[in-house]
Parts: C-alpha cells; sequence; structure tokens
C-alpha cells in the first residue's frame, strides 16, 4: 500500500457514520413519507418494503464504496475503504462480504466495530471478513 495513507481510527469512523446516517435520513426518509412508507427504519423486516429498503440501503453504501472509495461521510473526511493487500478500489464481492459483515461485528454489543480500535490495521470484523482497510488520506 502505498505510504500516503494511514489506517483511519475508531472516532473518525465513527463520525464518517454518523454524517453518512445523517446524509441517509435527511435524503431518504422524505422520500419514503412522501411514498406513505411509514416504517422505514423499523425493528422487524416483516413486509416486502421493509426488505426492499433493506437491499436498497446495502446497494447504496456498495456502491458508494466500489464507485467512490467511501459513503458520503468517510469521503467528507477523507477515508477511503480500500483493498487490504493492493490498496485499490474494492470488488463488488468485497463490498457486499464487507456490508453483510456488520451483522455479526452489531451482534453482540458491537465487539466487532469496537475493534477497529485494538486492531493494528484499524479493521473491525467486517474489514477482516472482505479483506479491506480503511484509511486516511494525508
Amino acid at each position: 500500500m502505498s505510504h500516503k495513507y494511514e489506517y483511519a481510527g475508531f472516532w473518525i469512523r465513527f463520525a464518517a457514520s454518523i454524517i453518512d446516517n445523517i446524509i441517509i435520513f435527511v435524503a431518504l426518509i422524505p422520500i419514503a413519507m412522501l411514498l406513505g412508507w411509514e416504517s422505514t427504519y423499523s425493528s422487524r423486516l416483516s413486509s416486502g418494503i421493509d426488505w426492499l429498503w433493506q437491499i436498497l440501503v446495502a446497494v447504496f453504501f456498495v456502491f458508494c464504496w466500489v464507485k467512490f472509495a467511501g459513503t458520503p461521510g468517510k469521503r467528507l473526511l477523507r477515508l477511503k475503504v480500500l483493498d487490504e493487500r493492493t490498496g485499490e478500489n474494492i470488488t463488488v464481492g468485497q463490498g457486499i462480504i464487507r456490508y453483510i459483515g456488520y451483522f455479526p461485528a452489531i451482534l453482540v454489543l458491537f465487539i466487532g466495530l469496537i475493534w477497529v480500535a485494538f486492531d493494528s490495521k484499524k479493521q473491525g470484523w467486517h474489514d477482516k471478513m472482505a479483506k479491506t482497510v480503511v484509511v486516511r488520506e494525508l
């Protein structure tokens, strides 16, 4: 990997996540409400529309990681999601694995995300599964 990067730590990644969630909330919730969809962030995925919402969010994240090397929050904070081995943008397959990896990472008290704070490469479980790293542009 190029020397112009350093691994991004827990707190800056946490801040990027907050920015992303605000963007999703501000941009997508009003659209959903206009369509009469009131259970946008419901805790249960019982209806087809709930599943569709989850799929759209997953596609948004994977697309941003593959095309722009990061979600809007990450890019605003000059962070990139890259392939651990090559330092290049990730593949669609890595993006899907990374997104799916969030589920076990948050399942037990968010340990898989907190792991970033203690890992030598600042990788969460989702990063390890997808063989990705999050780096700061210098």
